[in-house]
């Protein structure tokens, strides 16, 4: 299987990739934990179909050290007792804030008040950021088709 566009070979997608990963930058150097937004972007991409992505960041995830138990457990982390309150606020925050077209009213008062007992501002800027640019992320690379499974950990810097 092959990718109907070379998303980094293409110069406007290429560039267009260069920018939105710059902004990924940010988000790796804010102080939400890491391994919070590993969790997050798999969630988003299990959810969004993307296999590409959900190549990616189970094995980043890995890479840095999570356990095959946890990430086997995020797409039924609602019945898991292996994820944190504070992981669980924003394994629900990703998925109403993913399944926007599912519910008539965005993400839920609720949803969003758990989310701020846990993060301060800034990790919720960062919560919030990191949804939307994994959600464009995996649009990108459903729509081209991209294969999953060559993915090593750290290839792309």
């Amino acid at each position: 299987m092959e990718a109907r566009l070379d998303l980094f070979g293409n110069a406007v997608s290429g560039k267009f990739l260069r920018y939105i990963n710059s902004a990924g930058k940010v988000l790796d150097d804010s102080t939400l934990p890491t391994s919070t937004q590993e969790l997050v972007k798999l969630r988003a991409s299990q959810i969004n179909g993307c296999g590409f992505c959900t190549d990616m960041h189970s094995k980043d995830a890995a890479a840095a050290g999570e356990t095959s138990l946890r990430l086997n457990l995020v797409a039924a982390w609602r019945e898991a007792k292996v994820f944190t309150d504070a992981e669980r606020a924003a394994l629900e925050l990703v998925e109403q804030g993913t399944r926007i077209a599912d519910a008539a009213g965005g993400v839920t008062d609720e949803a969003w008040a758990n989310a701020a007992k846990h993060y301060d501002e800034d990790q919720l800027a960062a919560l919030v950021s990191l949804i939307a640019l994994i959600n464009a992320y995996n649009r990108m690379n459903v729509i081209v088709q991209q294969p999953a499974g060559d993915y090593q950990p750290g290839m792309f810097g």
